[in-house]
């Protein structure tokens, strides 16, 4: 249960300032009606050292990247670009397309017939990242604990975050590359990412006929968001749609990544004539829900298909959808107003009426929350508490949804598939499919596509060099925007942070439940390290108040 794997994945971890429900004052982000759901809604992996593959664009050189321990704003070394590597226990994209290179400042780019002979487009793909290889995860660790975000210190001691987040890199490594080992020795994440950026850069200039730049931004590894954002400037991209790859917005995931790009924004001067626009969430989408209801569809289909071919002996009931979500800290959600569970059962909401509209048949939904950490409580109910108790229930057919991924990484291929398997089993359950993620299917795709052209009349809305949204500047909302179906709020970094935070409290400190269990158990881990810490602690404070080092090797 560690918290690099929050990290990769994106959701629940404390990050940032928080706020009630999403809401942008600019007149450009006009809430549209919500679908009518009927029913109520009862979630790791790859860097090799010192391997660039920066932001997708078309041609060009490889552009600065960085191995190891970086912190933000740390100076960037060239290195040269590596051929990728297929990860061996996940599949490729269903339309994987050719990767794409970098681009120069002497890059050949078409513009699309409706726009200027100035206007350049680009699409910035928002991702946590993950360790491409065993020997990444220390690394890894020590960017993720390092963030502030991440790991909230008291303000008299922050000055000792980089030493605290090098002593728990150091010691969780181990424990990290089992897990990482498990499933084939690093993360598929970026992997899978490329892949979509240049399925959606393809589909843009194809479906859409826009010639787009796609670019991918990861939080914590490779290619990391200060890289992106200096492809984005070589290629002189003047209208940008930062699109996050979380379906449902979080301040621990999409708010993260918006305030690096915040602070990015604030302080590069060469950024003041890009103009841009931030999708905050598209659950909602069409798209989307249609693409997940088509997974869920075939593999109940192909449950039904197995049981029908054991009646004989007996008959086993139809399957259950269990969807698993990334959980979050339950404070951030009742005190700080973070919209992620409201947005994730809406999601649950759209995708079962769109299974029932169709007539697929199963016995029932749930909807549980996966990978927390620590003594804090999250949100609830817990994955593996409600597989077990669906298997009291007599459920003896599970269908599993990772509904808060659209990429396969170590929360999926480990966590749900080896972990979560073995609990099923255990309490009984003995017919068990797996939902992949999206990856690149095809319909998901043009979807993202579809919302990145719905999006560029906001981009519009952005005066040069404010990072504000403002209609006036811009003379009102083009038809377009007026008429568009995009999933709003919509509008500038700034403005999406500062309209967010407005309103909320600060982020609350998630209540500790204190709670000891007898043997090899979470509990007893839990407290193991909390002594540890303590320890810790205690000799780092002795020596800086003696100058003397607390052990001496002879």
């Amino acid at each position: 249960w560690s918290i690099e794997r929050n990290a990769e994945s994106g959701e629940g971890r404390p990050a940032g300032p928080p706020g009630e429900r999403l809401r942008v004052a600019s007149a450009a982000a006009v809430q549209p009606e919500r679908p009518q759901a009927s029913s109520k809604a009862c979630h790791r992996v790859q860097q090799q050292q010192q391997r660039p593959r920066a932001a997708l664009a078309s041609g060009g050189a490889p552009t600065a990247s960085v191995s190891g321990r970086r912190q933000r704003g740390a100076p960037l070394a060239l290195a040269a670009r590596p051929s990728s590597r297929h990860h061996p226990l996940k599949a490729p994209c269903r339309a994987t397309a050719d990767r794409v290179s970098p681009s120069s400042p002497s890059s050949s780019s078409s513009t699309p017939s409706s726009s200027s002979s100035s206007q350049r487009v680009g699409v910035l793909l928002l991702n946590l990242g993950g360790p491409e290889t065993l020997e990444d995860v220390e690394a890894f660790l020590y960017n993720l604990f390092a963030d502030p975000d991440i790991l909230r210190l008291p303000k008299p001691i922050a000055w000792a975050q980089p030493i605290l987040a090098s002593v728990i890199a150091f010691t969780r490594a181990p424990q990290s590359q089992e897990g990482y080992k498990a499933i084939g020795g690093g993360s598929p994440i970026r992997q899978t990412t490329e892949e979509q950026a240049a399925s959606l850069q393809r589909a843009l200039v194809e479906q859409q006929g826009v010639d787009a730049k796609v670019y991918v931004a990861m939080r914590y590894w490779n290619p990391f968001t200060e890289e992106a954002i200096e492809a984005i400037k070589r290629d002189r991209i003047t209208d940008l749609v930062v699109l996050p790859l979380y379906p449902q917005f979080s301040v621990s995931t999409s708010g993260s990544s918006l305030r690096l790009l915040e602070k990015i924004f604030k302080e590069d001067k060469d950024l003041a004539n890009l103009k841009h626009t931030v999708i905050p969430s598209w659950y909602q989408r069409p798209g989307y829900v249609s693409a997940m209801a088509n997974l869920i569809e075939k593999e109940v289909v192909s449950m039904e298909k197995d049981a029908s071919k054991r009646r004989s002996r007996f008959s086993p009931s139809q399957p259950h959808v269990f969807f698993s979500a990334h959980g979050v800290p339950k404070s951030y959600v009742d005190e700080a107003g973070d919209p992620y569970k409201e947005e994730m059962e809406e999601t649950i909401e759209l995708i079962v009426d769109e299974l029932d509209r169709r007539g697929v048949k199963y016995d029932g939904h749930t909807l549980a929350y996966q990978s927390r950490v620590g003594p804090v409580e999250w949100l609830e109910p817990y994955t593996d508490d409600s597989i077990r108790y669906l298997a009291k229930q007599g459920v003896d057919g599970l269908v599993v949804v990772p509904i808060s991924f659209v990429s396969e990484h170590i929360e999926t291929l480990e966590e749900i598939d080896m972990e979560y398997r073995e609990v099923a089993e255990e309490a009984g359950i003995s017919r068990w499919r797996r939902v992949p993620a999206l990856g690149c299917d095809e319909l998901f795709i043009n979807d993202l596509a579809s919302a990145t052209i719905e999006a560029l009349p906001y981009v519009a809305l952005t005066p040069r060099g404010t990072g504000e949204d403002s209609e006036a500047s811009a003379g009102g909302p083009p038809s377009s925007a007026k008429d568009t179906k995009a999933l709003v709020p919509m509008g500038s970094v700034n403005a999406l942070l500062e309209t967010y935070d407005g309103d909320r409290k600060l982020l609350p400190v998630p209540e500790i439940t204190l709670k000891w269990e007898w043997g090899w158990t979470r509990s007893s881990e839990l407290w193991n390290g909390r002594v540890a810490m303590m320890a810790l602690a205690s000799i780092i404070l002795y020596e800086i108040a003696t100058g003397k080092a607390a052990f001496l090797l002879s």
